[in-house]
């Protein structure tokens, strides 16, 4: 399953720190549709994500009925990426 959209980042200030984009409503449900297939617990489902040129694996978050993308500090690093800039992210579960 493939899927390419925009979104802002946010940051989270939780215990642990981190930046993230929220998947859109339609792709977020396309995704819950498979979670059960493809999630290793918690509805927790592991992805291969591109932003820009750079690529890298993660796992996407549920959280308020949708999905969250998390963005590594070295992707912000290497696609010059601040919290509040949108980005396009091409999203691939396998």
């Amino acid at each position: 399953m493939n899927f390419e959209f925009s979104g802002k980042i946010w940051f989270w200030r939780g215990p642990a720190p981190w930046f993230f984009v929220t998947v859109p409503a339609k792709q977020s449900g396309d995704l819950k549709t498979i979670s059960s297939f493809v999630t290793y617990g918690w509805g927790v489902i592991p992805a291969h994500i591109r932003i820009g040129r750079t690529e890298y694996q993660t796992s996407l978050f549920p959280k308020d009925g949708r999905y969250i993308v998390p963005i590594k500090a070295s992707v912000r690093e290497a696609e010059h990426l601040e919290k509040g800039d949108t980005v396009t992210i091409r999203l691939e579960v396998r």
